[in-house]
């Protein structure tokens, strides 16, 4: 009897199996971990790198890389669809309020959204990267408030030739580095051109 009561107790004993929580609900401040994207002071180019790194840590880089989303007749489609309303808002809280007025509508998909924004940034390549060229080109110190600025400069600069198929290869980088200096740095800029160090070495020899 006590083995009957024991098995039946057993059997009528509910199972509840939940899932886990998916990381990307645990993130609760996105302006923590991403910064606002306005194309002055933060660049399409890092806002990317900032957002491709955040979507990967937290297991939904699939909603904005072009990965297909399930059927909706898929048992996981309502899953995947709250989750990528979810993205949906990271994109919208990290972007400026003109871009935000440019792109923002709630019936679309994070990869749509993401797709308008790089429409936005990439279009008209050729007549962009003929821009960035001259300004990556002319570019000097005498032109920046610092030594600092020079260089973030040239490296912005350098990344977005790379976002509109232009890329700079880190010697060349160096290089217009060198070619923009003060009269004054000619011996040190002779010595850079001679180790042909990394960016990072001729930073910080300079």
């Amino acid at each position: 009897m006590t083995g009957t009561d024991s098995s039946s107790s057993s059997t009528n004993t509910p199972h509840t199996d939940k899932q886990p929580l998916h990381p990307a609900y645990t993130v609760t401040n996105i302006n923590n971990k991403i910064r606002t994207l306005d194309g002055k002071k933060v660049k399409y180019s890092a806002w990317v790198k900032l957002f491709k790194l955040h979507a990967r840590a937290y297991k939904v880089l699939h909603h904005i890389d072009g990965t297909d989303a399930p059927a909706k007749i898929d048992p996981t489609f309502f899953v995947w669809s709250e989750i990528d309303a979810l993205i949906l808002q990271w994109i919208y809280s990290t972007l400026s309020d003109v871009l935000l007025a440019r792109v923002l509508d709630i019936e679309i998909t994070a990869r749509a959204a993401w797709t308008k924004i790089q429409e936005i940034f990439l279009n008209n390549k050729q007549a962009r990267s003929v821009t960035l060229e001259t300004k990556f080109t002319y570019t000097t110190l005498s032109s920046c408030a610092s030594f600092d600025e020079y260089c973030q400069t040239l490296r912005y600069l350098a990344e977005q030739l790379a976002d509109v198929d232009q890329p700079v290869s880190e010697s060349r980088l160096v290089i217009q580095m060198i070619c923009g200096l003060l009269v004054e740095f000619d011996t040190i800029a002779a010595i850079i051109n001679e180790k042909k160090p990394t960016w990072i070495t001729a930073r910080g020899i300079l």
